[in-house]
C-alpha cells in the first residue's frame, strides 16, 4: 500500500478486544477503515473477528496478539503491520486499565503496571506508528483515549490512574505540535463514566454514586465514544489537533 487517497485507510486500535476497543474497531470499520486490532487476549480477538465477519465486513479486521507492556513485542507487531499493509494512516491508543488501591497501599509494582498499560504502551505505539505514517497521503491521525479523571478531582479515580492519563494528554499535545507540519493530527478523548468491563473494579456503592453524578442520569455507552473517534479519524477531523476533548454530559462545566 502507498497510502493513496483511493485506497482503504488502515488504522490500528490497541486494546481492541475490550469493551471500548470493540466499539471503536467496529465503528471505524463501519466508516470504511481497515482496522488492525492489538490485544493480549487471543480469545477476545478471535471473537471480535467473528463478530465483524458476521457484520458483513470479512477481511476488514486484522487481529495481532501482543503484550502492549513489552516494547519489543510492540515493535514486532508494527513490523507485522508494515509487512501486511505497507504503512499506517491512524492509531487509536485505547488500551488501558484502572487499579483501585488506596494511595497509601499502592505498591511500586502496581504503579509500574498502571503506567505500563496506560501510558508506556501508548508512548511506544506512537513511536512505531509515526514511522509507519511516513509517506502516507493525507492527514494521518492519532487518537489517545484518556479520562475525565485526569481533570475532575471530585470523582473516585486513584492517583496513579489519573497520572497515567494526564501523561498521555501531555504526550498528545507534544506530538501534535511536533508533527503538525508533517500533517499528523493528534488528539485525546477524555470520557467520564462509560459502561465498559472496567465497571467491574468498582464497588456497587461507588458505581451508583458516580453514575448519579452524571447529568443524564446514566453512564455513557462505548458506541458514543467510538463515534467521536470515527469523527476525528474522518476528513472532518483533519483540522483538529492538540486537543483534549472532554466527554461528560456537561458534568464538570465551571
Amino acid at each position: 500500500m502507498t497510502g493513496k487517497s483511493n485506497e482503504i485507510k488502515v488504522t490500528c486500535v490497541t486494546g481492541a478486544a475490550g469493551g471500548l476497543g470493540r466499539a471503536i474497531s467496529r465503528g471505524l470499520i463501519g466508516a470504511g477503515f481497515r482496522v488492525v486490532g492489538l490485544d493480549v487476549s487471543d480469545e477476545g480477538l478471535k471473537d471480535l473477528a467473528e463478530r465483524i465477519s458476521a457484520d458483513g465486513h470479512a477481511g476488514a479486521f486484522d487481529p495481532i496478539l501482543v503484550d502492549l507492556t513489552d516494547p519489543d513485542a510492540i515493535a514486532d507487531a508494527f513490523a507485522t503491520i508494515r509487512a501486511r499493509h505497507g504503512g499506517l494512516d491512524g492509531l487509536v491508543n485505547n488500551a488501558g486499565t484502572c487499579f483501585m488501591s488506596d494511595f497509601p497501599d499502592i505498591t511500586a509494582a502496581e504503579l509500574d503496571r498502571q503506567m505500563a498499560v496506560n501510558f508506556n504502551s501508548a508512548f511506544h505505539c506512537c513511536q512505531q506508528a509515526i514511522k509507519l505514517m511516513e509517506g502516507r497521503e493525507g492527514v494521518r491521525k492519532i487518537v489517545n483515549i484518556s479520562s475525565n479523571g485526569a481533570y475532575n478531582f471530585d470523582v473516585f479515580d486513584p492517583p496513579h490512574y489519573r497520572a497515567s492519563k494526564a501523561a498521555m494528554d501531555t504526550l498528545t499535545k507534544d506530538l501534535a505540535r511536533r508533527y503538525a507540519r508533517e500533517r499528523v493530527a493528534v488528539n485525546s478523548i477524555a470520557p467520564a463514566m462509560t459502561e465498559t468491563p472496567l465497571f467491574g473494579v468498582l464497588s456497587e456503592e461507588v458505581l451508583d454514586r458516580a453514575i448519579s453524578a452524571m447529568p443524564h442520569g446514566r453512564a455513557m455507552q462505548p458506541e458514543e465514544i467510538a463515534a467521536w473517534v470515527a469523527f476525528l479519524m474522518s476528513a472532518a477531523g483533519d483540522v483538529c489537533s492538540g486537543n483534549v476533548i472532554i466527554l461528560n454530559q456537561g458534568r464538570d462545566v465551571r
